[in-house]
């Protein structure tokens, strides 16, 4: 099936410029064409009018948890994985009915979620995943309680994170997750809120395990992300050959530089930390972990707007659990005091898509690129447009497919 959507506004997204009355053409899950001049013939073709409707590329949330449907991340490997897999479909569509047409998990999803999207058995956004969050013993990404010693529970049990330590561990254990098909490594080199035995400001893994973890991701043609708040964590990745920093609240504008001259990517992630604040005990998150969120909280916009200022590339990240993923939105409003919209918008298409190495194919309006767009009725250039995002969209499009 061929369809043209007419009378279109073109984001150009690369340069910060609106394309006036574009008619897109999309064929077999692919932009064939942008014109400057209505297309005739292709009788067969669905037709919509956009009416002067502003297209922009789908958009791109670089970290999320897509099986976490509870804010108590210690209750996942509780639950049965069937019933897990049933609530991450519902959390799936609605990501995509929020705009959202490629998504990257950094602890949780695997291989039988992504195909299962490809192969349309679930509906959602293409799922770029990382499998399980490689932590240290008692780090971010292990959620025993401190009277809790068992034993690592199967693979199979629902959970964000596994344990490993030691080099010859965590080069094991990133190999086992590059064999189930991961797009990257996630790990936790920082103490996090979440976490029920850490604190913030610890260090995790040391250097010679991180640049191990770091040497397996690359000869598998494959990055390393890593969770880190703390300019000193942030700093010992950095310099090991991480290239993806999620969070970075406590950066500093040394450590900014450093990420600038060694090409690094940061994923702000406002939008959980806001949300905890907010609503974290009413939505399940536990309330002995709330008073953590304080020391992060107010310093995120500010490496937000430090990052804009050295010229270090964001990418949109939410973070967002349980009940809380409702607000995906959210991270443009959070930013738009520092971000002006066009940045906001590229951090969400174009910059995401450089930082999961698919900008040849998503993230931009041009022919040749998937067939994954939002029509808004708004120019998202304009001050106040992305922090109403929900208001003013009105259809995404999949792979030429409108599905809301």
């Amino acid at each position: 099936m061929i369809t043209v959507l007419e009378n279109s506004n073109v984001v150009d997204v690369d340069t910060g410029t609106i394309l006036a009355d574009r008619h897109l053409v999309l064929e077999g899950g692919l932009i064939r064409e942008v014109a400057e001049e209505p297309v005739k013939g292709l009788p067969d073709a669905r037709r919509v009018k956009i009416d002067g409707g502003f297209v922009i590329p789908g958009l791109i949330d670089c970290h999320v948890h897509v099986t976490a449907y509870t804010a108590n991340l210690g209750e996942l490997p509780r639950q049965s994985p069937m019933y897990v897999a049933a609530r991450t479909a519902h959390t799936l569509k609605a990501m995509l009915r929020r705009g959202f047409t490629t998504v990257r998990d950094v602890g949780g999803a695997e291989f039988g979620l992504a195909r299962a999207i490809e192969e349309g058995f679930l509906e959602g956004p293409r799922l770029h995943y990382g499998g399980k969050a490689l932590s240290p013993s008692g780090g971010h990404g292990d959620h025993r309680g401190m009277g809790t010693d068992t034993e690592d529970m199967a693979y199979s049990l629902v959970s964000l994170g596994r344990r490993c330590d030691g080099v010859d561990e965590v080069r094991r254990a990133a190999r086992d997750e590059i064999r189930r098909g991961a797009h990257h490594i996630k790990i936790m080199a920082n103490g996090g809120v979440s976490s029920p035995t850490d604190r913030i400001t610890s260090d995790q893994f040391s250097e010679a395990e991180i640049a191990a973890i770091v040497d397996e991701a690359e000869m598998a043609g494959l990055y390393v992300v890593s969770h880190t708040y703390t300019a000193s964590s942030v700093g010992r990745a950095v310099r090991n050959g991480v290239r993806s920093i999620e969070h970075g609240n406590l950066l500093d504008e040394e450590t900014a530089v450093l990420m600038k001259e060694r090409g690094a990517y940061l994923t702000p992630t406002l939008s959980i930390l806001r949300a905890i604040a907010d609503v974290g005990a009413k939505s399940g998150f536990p309330t002995d972990r709330i008073d953590k969120v304080n020391h992060v909280l107010d310093a995120g916009i500010r490496a937000v707007e430090l990052a804009q200022r050295i010229g270090i590339p964001m990418a949109y990240g939410t973070d967002l659990i349980g009940p809380m993923q409702e607000r995906q939105l959210d991270e443009f409003r959070l930013r738009a005091d520092v971000v002006a919209p066009i940045d906001m918008l590229r951090a969400a298409t174009s910059t995401a898509a450089e930082l999961l190495r698919l900008d040849s194919e998503i993230g931009q309006v041009r022919g040749g690129f998937r067939a994954d767009l939002n029509i808004l009725d708004a120019n998202p250039l304009d001050k106040g447009v992305l922090e109403a995002f929900a208001t003013h969209h009105r259809h995404t499009i999949k792979g030429g497919e409108v599905v809301a």
